[in-house]
């Protein structure tokens, strides 16, 4: 333990450094050249780009189509809608000078595409045959971030951003609710194996413009929340400002009803902080890059070959797995950077081995070795990556139940929030006690149903608790 301790912060002692020493010695991101930008290094743009292909895929199975809007947005689109641009404005970077002159009208840098999404379909609606639209895209965006850290807030940040319109307030509710749990929660239980609590944000936490704001949260290492995706009803807010209308059945004009919803990088420091040990990453099979690698012990001829032979098999049973045979660096040397990057099961290939016709292997999110034999490995080796798949789910799951505590009053809750979540009836802490907690940079985290789900969105319970923390 001391050795690791040299090479990261204790978790538990500086979380916040420990954090930074991963995001440098497991080789995810540096800062940029500008304040408050990154560059993702390869192995955590791997990561990226398998979040990607994840949500991707279930975005399109709810109907939504990928398109792509301009970077740039001219600064009256946004002033159409004065809620959003007061909401955003603080964190606008805006353009007022190119090609040697003076803009005759200054153009923002997209920090969110409602207005432009509003621009567009104003443009493509005409009748009610042409609704539901529904569309996403994936994109970079700026919001001048005055207190980045990199993954969790930065100036310019990578997400998808799905915008929709629909005929009535009941079919775009239904649609914001079927993303965020069909897509969104989905996607972070199963695939990021990180439990999110569903629920609606209060009305001085919603998204500037509008009329309900979904949210997943999640307990990190430290006890603290993070936000890790939300979804928006913007009514007809939108809808009337960039006059998104549509003709019945009955020839009649009628003004569209449309949504908006969102995740980002930001899911790529959650997934550190939710899994992450005083040795480095612990990632979950299905988002892991190397799902194994397999180490070769000693440099010969033999040895190599059944390493490579292993990797073969594996990948030929849909494992992605990767060969180390650098053996001109140490074993030690290797198998720590393993550690470190998180890969979830390391095999030993080595003489000895061989000669027992066994490999050796480690889980990473357990420890300790153990022996398998040669001609079973890639076999076993793709149940036990969904083995440890659910034991992390079950890990995180246990840490948010046992640092969640049900309290009564709004001095138990702030108690409560310095190390995990409080649950505390809405009706007990309401408004008022909202923006008491808020003064200890304490937030209401979600309003949720007594058993722990979203509120109907057609039908908002009154009997609600609010989920009370300290938050990224």
């Amino acid at each position: 333990m001391a050795e690791r301790q040299k090479i990261l912060a204790s978790i538990e002692n500086d979380f916040p450094q420990w954090y930074q020493d991963i995001l440098e010695k497991a080789q995810l991101a540096d800062n940029g050249p500008v304040r408050g930008t990154m560059v993702m290094r390869p192995y955590s743009y791997a990561m990226w780009e398998g979040m990607q292909s994840a949500m991707d895929a279930r975005i399109k199975a709810t109907g939504a189509e990928n398109v792509y809007l301009p970077l740039f947005i001219p600064q009256s689109y946004l002033e159409r809608e004065a809620e959003h641009v007061e909401g955003f404005s603080p964190e606008l970077a805006v353009v007022t000078h190119a090609g040697g002159k003076e803009l005759t009208e200054p153009v923002v840098v997209r920090p969110t595409s409602e207005t432009l999404f509003g621009e567009v379909m104003a443009k493509w609606i005409q009748s009610h045959r042409d609704l539901p639209m529904l569309l996403n895209q994936w994109a970079n965006v700026v919001r001048w971030e005055m207190r980045p850290r990199v993954f969790l807030r930065t100036t310019e940040f990578l997400w998808q951003e799905g915008h929709t319109a629909h005929a009535t307030r009941e079919d775009a509710a239904n649609y914001a609710r079927r993303i965020h749990l069909d897509v969104y929660k989905d996607f972070l239980e199963n695939v990021l194996a990180i439990p999110v609590l569903p629920g609606f944000k209060t009305a001085s936490e919603r998204f500037a413009g509008a009329i309900n704001t979904m949210t997943c949260e999640a307990m990190m290492g430290d006890g603290k929340a993070l936000q890790m995706a939300t979804s928006h009803e913007l009514g007809q807010n939108f809808a009337n400002a960039f006059g998104i209308t549509f003709s019945d059945t009955d020839g009649a004009a009628q003004t569209a009803w449309t949504t908006s919803w969102g995740s980002s990088t930001r899911m790529m420091g959650g997934l550190i902080m939710s899994h992450g040990d005083d040795a480095g990453l612990v990632l979950p099979p299905r988002i892991a890059p190397h799902q194994v690698v397999v180490i070769v012990v000693k440099d010969d001829e033999r040895t190599i070959e059944a390493a490579r032979t292993i990797v073969a098999d594996l990948t030929a049973a849909g494992v992605r797995a990767k060969l180390d045979d650098r053996t001109q660096t140490g074993f030690g040397r290797r198998a720590t950077e393993w550690e470190l990057k998180g890969v979830p099961v390391r095999v030993e290939v080595g003489p000895r081995d061989l000669d027992a016709e066994q490999i050796t292997f480690a889980r990473r999110d357990q420890g300790g070795k153990q022996q398998l034999p040669l001609a079973e490995v890639a076999t076993r080796l793709p149940a036990l990556l969904d083995e440890i798949q659910a034991d992390m789910f079950a890990a995180a799951q246990k840490r948010l139940d046992e640092r969640t505590k049900h309290v009564s009053t709004i001095e138990e809750a702030r108690e409560a929030a310095q190390t995990g979540f409080a649950v505390i009836d809405w009706a007990v802490l309401g408004e008022a006690g909202e923006k008491e907690l808020n003064k200890d940079a304490i937030t209401v985290r979600c309003l949720q149903t007594r058993d722990g789900n979203m509120p109907d969105p057609h039908n908002p319970e009154t009997d609600l608790v609010a989920i009370v923390a300290r938050a990224y």
